[in-house]
C-alpha cells in the first residue's frame, strides 16, 4: 500500500475514541459534532471565525484561514481523519490536510462539486441528465450560449455560489453584457430555464468498502432562493424516486466517494429528472433525518468517513417535515420559543448563532406525522407561532 508521508493507514476503521477534524464552523458541523461525540469521538474544528456553531460543540476550536496552509497542516496532524462541513474549502487546503491525515471525501470530489462547469461536465460525460448548460468565459461566449439555449436563462458564477448568491436571471429585457457585469465578469455557466414542477434532493452515504445507502427523496420549497420547507417522502411517482436514488448511487460510484453526498434534482412538468447540483457534505434538506430516521445524515457521515458499517435510513414515522428558521424572525425581538414548543409534535433546533440577520439560517423545526401534508402543516404552524410575540 502506498501513501503520503505521515498519513495513517486507510484500510482500518477509525474507532470511537479517535479524533475527527472538521474544516468549517457552521450548523452542519455542529450537528455532525453532536453525532460524533455521541459515538465517542473527539472533534476538532477549524474556521476563520471564533465561537462558531461547530466550535461550541467541538473539543477543540481553531481559528484560522483556510489559506493558512501551515495551520491546516498542524490541524491535520492532531486528528485521525478530516472532513468538511462546506464545500468551498480551497483545494490547496484539502491537499495540505491530506499530507498528515486521511481526508474524506477526497479532494477530487471537492474540486468537482465546488465548480459548476466541472460538476456539470462530470455528470454529462457519464450520461446523467442535467439542465442544458454552456460555459461562459467571455461576453462572446455568453452571446453564443444565449443564441443556443435561448431566453429565459440564468447565469451563475462557476464557483462560490449558494442560496441564490452569484446568479442573475436573463429574460427578454436583460442585456447579456449587463448580466455578466453583475457577476463581476467572472467565469460562469449559463443554464436554460426548465418547466419546473418541483425540486427534490437525495442524500446518499458511501463507505470505504463501497457500501452505499440513500435516504429517500425529499421535496424542497424555496423562498428567495433559500430552502424554506422540506418534506419526506417527496410526492413523486415511484419511478422518479427510484431513478433519483439510482443516479445518486451512480454519482457516488463515479467519484469513488466516501462520506455524505446530496444530489439536488429538478422534476419537470413532463416527468423528466434533471440534476441541478451536488453538495459533498450533509445538506439542509436532510436536517429532518436528525429526528425522523433511525440513522441521521450526520451519523452516516461519521460512520462513512471512519470506515464503520452504515446505519439504517428507515424513517421512524411515515412522513416528516422541516421548516428553516431565518434571522428575519428576530425583526421585532426575540421569537416566542415557548409558543412553538407548546406543540408537542414539533422539535426545535437552534444553531448557537449570536447575531440574527435577514436570510441567515438560525435554526429549524421538525415534525413527524402520518402524512407529509400533516407534517408540513405542523412545522408551518410552529414557525408562525414564533412571530406572535
Amino acid at each position: 500500500m502506498t501513501r503520503a508521508a505521515g498519513r495513517r493507514p486507510i484500510l482500518h476503521p477509525i474507532l470511537p475514541g479517535s479524533t475527527i477534524g472538521v474544516l468549517g464552523g457552521g450548523q452542519l458541523g455542529r450537528m455532525f459534532a453532536m453525532a460524533a461525540r455521541r459515538l465517542g469521538y473527539r472533534v476538532h474544528t477549524l474556521a476563520p471565525e471564533h465561537d462558531t456553531p461547530t466550535g461550541q460543540i467541538a473539543d477543540v476550536e481553531v481559528q484560522a484561514s483556510y489559506d493558512d496552509l501551515d495551520q491546516i497542516r498542524a490541524f491535520a496532524r492532531g486528528v485521525d481523519v478530516v472532513t468538511f462541513e462546506f464545500e468551498n474549502v480551497p483545494a490547496a487546503a484539502a491537499a495540505a490536510a491530506e499530507e498528515h491525515a486521511i481526508v474524506r471525501p477526497g479532494g477530487r470530489a471537492l474540486e468537482i462539486a465546488q465548480h459548476r462547469i466541472r460538476e456539470k461536465s462530470f455528470l454529462a460525460d457519464r450520461g446523467i441528465p442535467v439542465t442544458p448548460f454552456a460555459p461562459v468565459k467571455t461576453e462572446a461566449d455568453l452571446d453564443e450560449a444565449l443564441s443556443r439555449l435561448g431566453r429565459p436563462a440564468v447565469l451563475k458564477t462557476a464557483a462560490l455560489g449558494y442560496d441564490g448568491k452569484g446568479q442573475v436571471p436573463i429574460g427578454p429585457g436583460v442585456g447579456a453584457g449587463d448580466a455578466w457585469t453583475a457577476l463581476g465578469r467572472r467565469e460562469a455557466v449559463l443554464e436554460a430555464f426548465v418547466d419546473l414542477e418541483l425540486e427534490v434532493s437525495v442524500i446518499g452515504a458511501r463507505g470505504v468498502d463501497g457500501q452505499a445507502i440513500c435516504f429517500g427523496p425529499v421535496e424542497n420549497t424555496h423562498v428567495r432562493h433559500i430552502l424554506d420547507i422540506s418534506v419526506a417522502p417527496a410526492d413523486v411517482a415511484p419511478s422518479i424516486a427510484a431513478a433519483a436514488i439510482e443516479i445518486t448511487r451512480a454519482v457516488m460510484e463515479g467519484l469513488d466517494y466516501v462520506g455524505i453526498l446530496c444530489v439536488e434534482f429538478f422534476v419537470t412538468r413532463d416527468g423528466r429528472l434533471l440534476v441541478n447540483e451536488l453538495a459533498p457534505r450533509p445538506h439542509n434538506s436532510g436536517h429532518l433525518t436528525f429526528d425522523a430516521c433511525r440513522t441521521s445524515q450526520f451519523e452516516q457521515q461519521v460512520r462513512a468517513i471512519c470506515g464503520l458499517p452504515l446505519g439504517s435510513a428507515e424513517m421512524l414515522q411515515p412522513a416528516a417535515a422541516m421548516a428553516n428558521v431565518l434571522g428575519d424572525l428576530w425583526a421585532n425581538g426575540e421569537p416566542d420559543w415557548a409558543a412553538a414548543l407548546a406543540l408537542p409534535e414539533v422539535k426545535l433546533h437552534l444553531y448557537g448563532k449570536s447575531e440574527a440577520r435577514p436570510g441567515r439560517k438560525m435554526g429549524h423545526l421538525t415534525a413527524l406525522a402520518a402524512t407529509g401534508h400533516q407534517a408540513r402543516a405542523m412545522v408551518i404552524r410552529a414557525r408562525d407561532a414564533l412571530r406572535l410575540v
